[in-house]
């Protein structure tokens, strides 16, 4: 399975609302025995071989539990049986995580922030060279997915409008054809799509997520409840990767196993997977990551997702406002209905890391 088969998009216009979703948590209880989901993304490729590394198993073990990774070749479907209550955890982005899970009722933390795009995600014109040029043009892209949201923040820096030109739902796997037919003009799309748009003959990328830097975010989401009753499951999954961060980090030139294995994993060679790898911000420190989650920006960005996702009707059913689904960060801060936080960035476990204590 490739890349450019599979969305990391969360495709809510196909009829799969968070607020259609069975709110059942899984059960929260003391237990031995757990499972995380995650679906093929360069940032998610790790997960994967920890699994078959035995990476896993090793800290698992050490806390007398077991921990299954199981890839699911759908996201959107990854992401809709944690929220049934399926997993324990799962791969999403921080939008998805707050639109499906927590809008669906289901109490997430953000227990491992792996990354965020930054210039994995972008929008690329035929024939004309600045993003203003974008007005009045159809836009093809994955409609509601964080494409979506990248153009919605895009616009803001050029005084425009959604209602200053025309979204049209184009799948990930149709998006390459769709380009190369003399209607399309303008695509919003994320690697390696973004990387095999660009390089068609006048062509030209005209904004991109590096320009947001720090607003896709990509993040291993597990079930608070679960997480509370059982601390040995943070720390045996927070453990494990880092142990595969070090090795990343740690890789450089031909002499790389475990990002070729990763390459060979999402459908790539090591050449193919670094260049990926160039336009994905790792947190292969977990000292960056937990300042990651304490920077105040973080809240911002936050703020910006939940008003795209109450724009566009997506963060459940009877939401009146984008403060809805309430959200906690570090140091006590909120956002949001406080009666009802349901998304949680807490850096507890990554600095269990920091520190040598896991």
């Amino acid at each position: 399975m490739t890349l450019k088969t599979l969305s990391k998009s969360a495709l809510v216009a196909l009829g799969l609302s968070a607020a259609c979703l069975a709110p059942i948590s899984a059960q929260a209880e003391k237990k031995t025995d757990f499972k995380v989901c995650w679906s093929i993304y360069v940032g998610w490729m790790p997960w994967g071989y920890i699994q078959e590394s035995g990476i896993m198993d090793l800290h698992a073990k050490k806390y007398g539990i077991t921990v299954e990774i199981v890839q699911i070749n759908d996201y959107v479907e990854s992401i809709n049986q944690y929220t049934a209550g399926e997993y324990d955890g799962c791969s999403m982005t921080n939008m998805d995580a707050l639109s499906i899970p927590s809008a669906g009722g289901i109490d997430t933390t953000a227990l491992i922030i792996g990354d965020f795009s930054n210039g994995n995600d972008g929008i690329v014109l035929k024939g004309k060279d600045a993003l203003a040029d974008i007005k009045g043009q159809s836009v093809n892209l994955v409609e509601l997915s964080v494409s979506h949201y990248l153009l919605a923040r895009a616009l803001d820096t050029v005084d425009l409008k959604e209602a200053d030109l025309t979204v049209v739902n184009t799948s990930d796997a149709d998006m390459v054809a769709a380009y190369t037919t003399p209607d399309v003009t303008s695509v919003v799309t994320w690697n390696p799509l973004l990387s095999e748009i660009e390089a068609f003959p006048d062509s030209h990328k005209v904004f991109d997520s590096s320009e947001i830097p720090g607003e896709i975010i990509d993040i291993m989401m597990v079930n608070t409840e679960t997480l509370a009753d059982n601390p040995e499951f943070g720390k045996a999954l927070v453990a494990a990767w880092y142990d595969a961060m070090t090795l990343m980090a740690k890789e450089t030139g031909d002499e790389a196993p475990a990002r070729s294995a990763m390459a060979e994993a999402s459908g790539t060679d090591l050449a193919g997977y670094n260049a990926q790898l160039a336009t994905t911000q790792m947190f292969y420190d977990p000292a960056d990551a937990v300042a990651f989650a304490k920077d105040e920006k973080l809240i911002d960005t936050m703020k910006f997702v939940a008003q795209f996702l109450f724009d566009h009707g997506i963060l459940g059913d009877g939401a009146d406002s984008p403060d809805a689904v309430g959200m906690a960060f570090p140091g006590g801060k909120t956002l949001g209905d406080t009666d009802n936080i349901k998304l949680r960035f807490d850096p507890t476990y990554m600095q269990m890391a920091v520190d040598g204590a896991l």
